[in-house]
């Protein structure tokens, strides 16, 4: 019999295939003006490493099948994206992300292995390292967005936090806070708790701040029909 963990699991797997591909409009966009213009490479590093973290730490923990193969796909797809921050961002970023790259996604990565295969014994320790590095790095995932956040209220425009994302993280950080759950897996449990009320807040500041550009642009508008309708009754009373 199917077990409800493995469904939540199945259903939180799909949800990640959209939160992975949820950035797919940035980066056509990064390709067709050939430039990453504002945007931050961080939340695409720290993804990376986080999947890759969260691929291993499947593999290692029986029973984590689901969290492998979702992981797995994201490295793959994190990957284009670091790619192409490689290729499209001005100098001084594209050697930023060059760097955080080598330093994390690979440096990081490979002392992890390292130390857990040679330094750490025994298989439940390895997991408890493992779940507590996964679990942190992707909290630092989760809150990467928030500088993303913070351009929002300074700016009062959302043009650099996309919608989908956002809607994205509230749905992947809802639905794998349950499956952790219903497995009582606390290392899963506790980052994707925070990326819900993360999730929550994007969302909340994306309805203010969208709602505040319409309601401008509704306003200049109106201002504008105001000046051509005084402009069209001046040239009545002129040529009156």
């Amino acid at each position: 019999m199917i077990s409800l963990s493995f469904v939540v699991g199945v259903i939180g797997n799909i949800i990640s295939v959209f939160f992975f591909l949820s950035p797919l409009s940035t980066f056509c966009r990064i390709v067709r003006n050939r430039s990453t213009e504002k945007f931050e490479s961080f939340p695409y590093i720290s993804t990376l490493l986080s999947c890759t973290l969260w691929t291993y730490y499947g593999v290692t923990n029986p029973g984590s099948f689901l969290v492998a193969t979702i992981n797995g796909f994201g490295v793959v797809v994190e990957l284009i994206y670091v790619a192409l921050f490689l290729i499209f961002a001005p100098p001084r970023i594209r050697a930023k992300t060059g760097i955080l790259f080598g330093l994390l996604d690979v440096g990081f990565v490979a002392a992890t292995v390292l130390v857990t295969q040679v330094v750490v014994h025994g298989d439940q320790m390895r997991i408890n390292v493992l779940g507590f590095l996964s679990a942190g790095l992707d909290i630092i995932m989760y809150g990467s967005p928030l500088a993303a956040m913070k351009t929002v209220v300074t700016t009062k425009s959302v043009e650099y936090m996309p919608f989908l994302l956002s809607l994205f993280v509230f749905l992947n950080g809802a639905i794998w806070t349950l499956y952790a759950v219903l497995v009582k897996d606390i290392f899963l449990g506790v980052p994707n708790g925070i990326g819900l009320l993360l999730g929550i807040a994007q969302l909340l500041l994306y309805a203010i701040y969208s709602r505040k550009r319409s309601i401008t642009s509704s306003d200049e508008w109106e201002i504008r029909e105001r000046l051509v309708s005084s402009s069209s009754k001046m040239d009545e009373q002129i040529q009156v």
